[in-house]
């Protein structure tokens, strides 16, 4: 029997954070000013960024004047994210399965950080959290990615060769799921993870939301904020009370 979630093994990983490098922190601080502008979220603000990664929303949300908490199950990452922390920017280890001991005036899940699990339960529990970590009029963002143009764009197989590793990527959507399956050798090892994330159509995700009493208030299909559509948006953004 598998012990450890695919993630928790993944991320924590220094190969990890070696193939997304080049992730575009330009777009990450466009679609930030972007939607704390449109939520008109007062600078009084503290927001919780989870799962944090190695930090870059949470400190450039912090850089906007916000409190910020960051949280993520890698040690690895949050330890890399200790080095940005001021009296208003904290992290730290984080399974966002577990209840929020505090409450926020936002909670913002970014980049395609929910959708891991085969129990639908165990993102409803998530969602369920979430919403009892929100303030009265606490507002949730979840930044996902659209399940319908990545099935119609699938790249099956490719290679990208960062700081001189080769990684293997093959793609597949399987049972539910998209599939990331990620082969490479470094350090005269060779390894294998796959990254799965759930195949989450926009009834899907309102229907969780639904289950949790969190309601939809507006739905984003881009970074600019323009309106969602199934067959052309890069992305699914949900903002939520």
């Amino acid at each position: 029997m598998k012990t450890t979630d695919w993630f928790s093994e993944w991320f924590n990983t220094p190969y990890y954070h070696i193939l997304y490098k080049h992730r575009n922190d330009a777009d990450a601080q466009f679609f930030m000013r972007n939607i704390t502008q449109f939520l008109a979220l007062p600078k009084s603000s503290h927001i919780a960024d989870l799962p944090c990664g190695k930090g870059r929303h949470s400190v450039y949300l912090n850089s906007l004047g916000y409190q910020v908490t960051g949280g993520d199950l890698s040690e690895n990452s949050i330890l890399h994210a200790k080095q940005f922390e001021n009296d208003s920017l904290q992290f730290e280890v984080w399974d966002m399965r577990t209840p929020l001991e505090n409450k926020y005036d936002a909670v913002f899940n970014l980049f395609t950080s929910f959708g891991y699990f085969e129990d639908d339960n165990e993102d409803i529990t998530i969602l369920k959290s979430i919403k009892n970590g929100l303030k009265e009029n606490g507002v949730f963002v979840l930044d996902f990615l659209n399940v319908e143009k990545v099935k119609a764009n699938l790249v099956k197989e490719e290679t990208k060769t960062v700081d001189r590793i080769d990684f293997h990527i093959n793609r597949e959507i399987k049972n539910g799921f998209i599939l990331k399956h990620i082969k490479f050798t470094a350090d005269e090892k060779t390894y294998a993870f796959t990254e799965q994330v759930k195949f989450l159509t926009l009834d899907k995700m309102k229907g969780y939301f639904d289950v949790v009493g969190l309601q939809v208030k507006n739905i984003f299909g881009d970074y600019a904020l323009n309106d969602f559509d199934p067959a052309s948006s890069d992305r699914l953004i949900l903002v939520a009370e």
